[in-house]
């Protein structure tokens, strides 16, 4: 621990720290041990990647390469020109966005450590020394995290720029760093002053959603944004700038190397630099009142859990009659919205089901080349390539010791498990992203969607039987620590691929002749009776 470069560069600002009354040999082992930690963890960005223990790169290490490529991004608005103003400020929104997603859905288990309160708190160790560690720690993290995002990009707009343009954007940076380390961490305050721990923990879950569905779509941007090279970014400063903190930072360019001393760009530099160093002390002094706050994280509200369980127990009473499978179909619900760990590596594919169909017309209206919009129904097939990664990921639990249950319940019929498992994955999953969709193409090409989607239901709930036959035969649900998890067979994945293509290519075809259809929808009800009863047999 003691070989670690971070701890090697703290111990120079020794001095510093021991002035503000921290302990600061106590401050730098608690740093020193989360910092180690710090190597097992798996960072959202890199969730859906296979653990591989034998790599020489640790997950987050390579997390860190993975933002030095999204990092690309920003150098084009670098070099565009002198006119720092809306350029900069893009580049500052960029940064922002990253740093503070990322600050939210990988390092939350800092600022809300609840073992911190645990355990440190029966030591010999004062509130001072103990804000202090997880402060050092947050900002080694958010130097690492930004070090990686701008290394590139600060080296090619110091040549181009020269040399007093690298030293304001560095003090940019820093205060970017600090401003996006306190802004999360007041937002865990106002939640945990006004919300139980169980709000604030899906609050998080939603974040880190929402960042590996972005990451998705980065690419995409990464590829358009070299067209704005040429563009001008020409612009007057109004007085709702003032509002947004991109607008601050890029000021303090025009400032110092514009020489624009206008009244509202002046005004806007000057918060870059009072607004960050302001927000530190508050932090600081919040930070007593945030500790004990974080007891909060110990409890969960339960009253809303009891009536989503009757609602759920409802819906599971309409779809299944025997009362064993009714109970399977109760229990498999409950572990996909309560495990978070499932939450995480699945949701980003139902957001990115929905998404994606709806970004390919958006792309293809602003690019002009939308030939066939009588065909956007076809998009909705995107839908279906989420069925068997899902399957895939339902032989995994955050609480898999449990799995024994299975062999002890007095059922004697063990499809049962599987059937009610599937079941529960097209109510609980698979409908919400249909309907969403329907609801999207209602808008787009009218009432003709309802029966092209219902057509695509049926499809996927065709192929989420078979995906979970090819995927996940005869291993019980939920029975393996996500510890082990694995990438899914690639080979099994391109077919569902292919099939899921093929019925797209049937559906066009059946399409053109339109009564077609309806033979189609009763033929695929048809196959549905058989296929589940084929592959879930009744013992």
């Amino acid at each position: 621990m003691d070989k670690l470069f971070s701890l090697k560069i703290l111990d120079r600002f020794s001095w510093l720290f021991r002035m503000f009354g921290v302990d600061y040999n106590k401050m730098r082992l608690i740093v020193g041990f989360k910092l180690t930690m710090d190597k097992r963890r798996v960072p959202t960005i890199m969730a859906n990647q296979a653990r591989k223990r034998d790599s020489i790169f640790t997950p987050f290490v390579g997390s860190l390469l993975l933002y030095g490529v999204i990092g690309l991004l920003l150098i084009p608005f670098l070099v565009i020109g002198e006119a720092y103003y809306i350029s900069l400020a893009i580049v500052f929104v960029i940064t922002m966005f990253i740093l503070t997603t990322s600050m939210i859905s990988d390092f939350s288990s800092v600022l809300l450590d609840v073992r911190d309160k645990v355990v440190l708190d029966t030591k010999p160790i004062d509130e001072r020394t103990i804000a202090f560690a997880k402060f050092v720690h947050v900002v080694i993290y958010m130097t690492q995290l930004a070090g990686a995002i701008w290394f590139i990009p600060f080296i090619v707009s110091s040549v181009v720029h020269g040399l007093l343009f690298s030293i304001v954007l560095l003090v940019s940076i820093i205060l970017i760093c600090l401003l996006c380390i306190v802004v999360t961490a007041l937002f865990y305050i106002v939640i945990l002053r006004f919300f139980d721990g169980e709000k604030l923990r899906n609050l998080i879950n939603y974040v880190q959603i929402f960042l590996s569905i972005t990451l998705v779509f980065v690419y995409q941007f990464i590829g358009r944004s070299f067209g704005l090279i040429g563009a001008s970014f020409d612009y007057t400063a109004q007085w709702w700038h003032l509002l947004l903190p991109p607008f601050w930072f890029s000021a303090l360019f025009e400032v110092v190397l514009n020489n624009n001393t206008s009244y509202l760009v002046l005004l806007a530099a000057c918060l870059a630099i009072i607004v960050p160093i302001m927000s530190v002390w508050i932090y600081f002094k919040l930070m007593p009142a945030f500790h004990q706050n974080l007891a909060k994280l110990m409890s969960a509200a339960s009253g809303k859990k009891v009536r989503k369980q009757r609602l759920r127990r409802k819906i599971a009473a309409l779809i299944s009659r025997d009362y064993q499978e009714k109970a399977a179909i109760d229990f498999a619900r409950i572990m996909m919205s309560q495990e978070r760990e499932f939450k995480l590596k699945v949701y980003p594919s139902l957001g990115i089901s929905i998404a994606l169909p709806l970004f390919i017309i958006i792309m293809g209206f602003i690019d002009g080349v939308n030939v066939f919009p009588e065909i956007d129904y076809l998009y909705g097939y995107f839908s279906l390539l989420m069925i068997p990664t899902t399957v895939y990921m339902f032989k995994y639990s955050a609480k898999s010791k449990g799995a024994y249950i299975y062999q002890v319940l007095p059922v004697q019929d063990e499809s049962i498990f599987y059937r009610a498992t599937m079941k529960a994955f097209l109510i609980q999953l698979f409908v919400p992203v249909i309907m969403a969709l329907l609801v999207i193409y209602l808008v787009l090409i009218g009432p003709s969607a309802l029966l092209h989607f219902m057509i695509i239901f049926l499809i996927g709930c065709i192929l989420t039987p078979i995906s979970y036959r090819l995927i996940n035969n005869g291993r019980y649900p939920f029975n393996e620590s996500f510890s082990f998890v694995e990438s899914a067979n690639t080979v099994i994945v391109f077919v569902m691929m292919f099939l899921t293509a093929g019925f797209a290519i049937l559906h066009y075809f059946i399409s053109t002749v339109s009564y077609l259809l309806y033979v189609y929808l009763l033929m695929l009800l048809v196959i549905n009776y058989f296929v589940w009863k084929v592959i879930f047999p009744k013992r």
